[in-house]
């Protein structure tokens, strides 16, 4: 998998594990990059649910929604 993420995107994953050392609450780096920017798209409207008949449409509203994270 590594491989082919790395051929495939031209990036390479790093796994984050918890110490056992560390008790309670500890942020982890770069952990949740990923479901943090799927639940602001979540929010839009348009992307709560599939209007989009055509898998395009649906592919430029969600360039169209990530658009506002890019401008601010």
């Amino acid at each position: 998998m590594f491989n082919w993420v790395s051929f495939k995107f031209n990036c390479t994953l790093e796994i984050v594990n918890k110490k056992k050392w560390v008790k309670g609450f500890h942020v982890l780096p770069h952990r949740w990059v990923v479901e943090r920017k799927f639940a602001w798209l979540g929010r839009s409207r348009r992307l709560s649910k599939d209007y989009e008949h055509n898998p395009s449409s649906s592919e430029a509203q969600v360039y169209i929604a990530s658009s506002r994270f890019t401008e601010k």
